[in-house]
């Protein structure tokens, strides 16, 4: 496993840089690999931009008799006020685009959040190779 401590921009180029390599060596094409890395952009962004810091952690998971890559991105932050309303296309709290958490889960093949409010958020997303 790799993780990141993301408290800049370079570190979301880092954790990206990661998830690539990860993905590549893993057999992953090119359009799965950039959705792997936009994916860990966003979630790495919204840590950044809601919570100041936390970490994105990358890893090499198998189920079934496939691979795939798993990210985890936590934070200690104020957690999400209204969940439904933050994965809802176009929503932003933090007059960005609204694109982070719904783009992310498209993106991914399955998408898990937990978030408390003033204690931080947790978000899964794993990609399987076909």
């Amino acid at each position: 496993m790799a993780s990141v401590t993301i408290n800049s921009e370079v570190d979301i180029v880092e954790a990206r840089q990661i998830g690539r390599e990860i993905s590549r060596q893993l057999g992953f094409g090119l359009t799965d690999q950039a959705r792997i890395t936009t994916g860990i952009s966003e979630l790495a962004r919204n840590i950044l931009v809601y919570a100041g810091s936390g970490r994105v952690s990358i890893r090499i998971i198998e189920a079934n008799g496939r691979q795939g890559i798993e990210i985890l991105a936590e934070d200690k932050g104020p957690g999400i006020a209204n969940l439904d309303q933050a994965l809802t296309d176009g929503f932003s709290s933090a007059r960005g685009l609204g694109m982070g958490l719904p783009g992310t889960k498209r993106l991914m093949d399955e998408f898990y959040i937990e978030t408390n409010l003033g204690m931080g958020t947790q978000v899964v997303a794993r990609k399987w190779l076909d």
